[in-house]
């Protein structure tokens, strides 16, 4: 098996309704260092702001929507009504291994054991399996998601030079991972396009290939309910 085409994964996603501090309901703002995103809007209203290179900007979602979003773009998923869409995560196992840095204040981002606390979903020990641990983790996603946009509403006022020392303290923060990260790249995303030129190389020789091996892959969905860092998850082990 090859994995998903393009080595990407896909999941399904119902944006956070939480009320938060500027009035607005929905998910953690936050960047990933070296993958792409990309939205594929099923149902529901909304709009994901962004920074970038070109500033603050909203862009609207609707059902049909389909937009990405390159490495170091910060974005915040906001919900008007029962927004939901697909996923799809560029460098499959590189998102899960953790290329993804919340917006916390500058203070936190500084400290790597800080930024640690503030990004995991911890349930306090006495609280036992069943109702009380999803109320617990829901209440420990949206702390974490209001201390996200405590920091992202101070970038969005210090314009260039904030986003600049942002993207420094991400590529602090993820260093160490980097080469864990690469090994990964080499076995899912470099591979699967080695094999596509190994195939182009084979057509144009007139000799059938991967077509020899072709086969049906299945994906087996993960237990639904995750809380992510934007919504409620619906993943899939490719």
């Amino acid at each position: 098996m090859y994995g998903f085409p393009g080595a990407t994964a896909v999941s399904a996603l119902r944006v956070y309704d939480w009320p938060a501090a500027d009035g607005r309901r929905g998910g953690s703002p936050h960047l990933h260092t070296a993958s792409s995103e990309g939205y594929v809007v099923t149902s529901g209203t909304g709009t994901l702001e962004t920074l970038s290179r070109d500033g603050y900007a909203e862009h609207p979602l609707g059902p049909g929507t389909v937009l990405w979003f390159s490495p170091g773009t910060v974005h915040r998923l906001v919900t008007d009504g029962d927004l939901e869409l697909l996923v799809v995560m560029q460098n499959a196992g590189l998102p899960e291994a953790g290329d993804a840095v919340l917006t916390f204040p500058p203070e936190v981002l500084a400290d790597p054991a800080a930024y640690a606390r503030a990004a995991a979903l911890a349930v306090p020990p006495e609280i036992e399996a069943g109702p009380q641990t999803q109320a617990a983790l829901a209440d420990a996603a949206r702390h974490r998601r209001d201390l996200a946009l405590e920091g992202y509403l101070r970038l969005r006022e210090g314009g260039p030079d904030a986003l600049a020392e942002l993207h420094r303290a991400a590529a602090a923060l993820v260093r160490d991972r980097a080469a864990a990260w690469d090994a990964l790249w080499r076995e899912r995303a470099l591979a699967q396009a080695e094999r596509t030129g190994a195939q182009l190389r084979d057509l144009a020789e007139g000799r059938p290939g991967l077509m020899s091996d072709a086969h049906v892959g299945h994906a087996t969905p993960n237990p639904p309910g995750r809380h992510g860092m934007c919504g409620h998850l619906q993943t899939w082990a490719f």
